[in-house]
């Protein structure tokens, strides 16, 4: 596996290992977000330790290359996962990177039963992915605003007009 990516059966041991030792303390709130993470910029770690203050530990599933082909086009992603994840992981909010390769997060977000859902944006929860398996365990979903200014795509453009050195 990438470095600091941890695949899916690893992640459910951790999670099960961190609920176990929580659970005389109040429980445990596992925080859980999703995305690209193409180009990481001062917009994501706003919107990373903000869901990260939700909660006692913050997964985030990350979209392998093929999905992100799948979803944004040709041309992306401009990190390949094992830079994505590598830089994800260094952040002091996020505890664990877990990569998925579907185009969305359903199946991930099923196995790992998180307690708080978060997405960015302008979302509304009926449109967010996994929310009625979150909500229906008695989890919150969560739709964070985003850090006005920073987008990955608009960050993607302005490199592209640059000229060249």
């Amino acid at each position: 596996m990438t470095r600091g990516a941890t695949p899916p059966a690893e992640a459910l041991a951790r999670i099960r290992g961190w609920r176990e030792a929580e659970e005389g303390d109040g429980g445990f709130r596992l925080v859980f977000t999703n995305g690209c993470f193409d180009l990481l910029h001062p917009g994501h770690v706003d919107y990373l330790e903000r869901a990260r203050a939700l909660g006692d530990a913050l997964v985030v599933g990350l979209n392998d290359d093929a999905s992100i082909r799948r979803l944004k086009g040709r041309g992306r992603p401009v990190n390949p996962l094992a830079d994505r994840a590598r830089m994800l992981a260094a952040l002091r909010a996020v505890d664990m990177v877990v990569p998925f390769s579907e185009d969305t997060p359903l199946e991930l977000i099923r196995r790992l039963e998180p307690d708080v859902l978060v997405k960015g944006g302008d979302y509304r929860i009926e449109e967010i992915v996994g929310a009625r398996e979150v909500q229906a365990r008695g989890g919150e979903v969560v739709v964070m605003p985003f850090l006005e200014g920073y987008s990955t795509t608009a960050l993607i453009e302005r490199i592209r007009a640059l000229p060249p050195a």
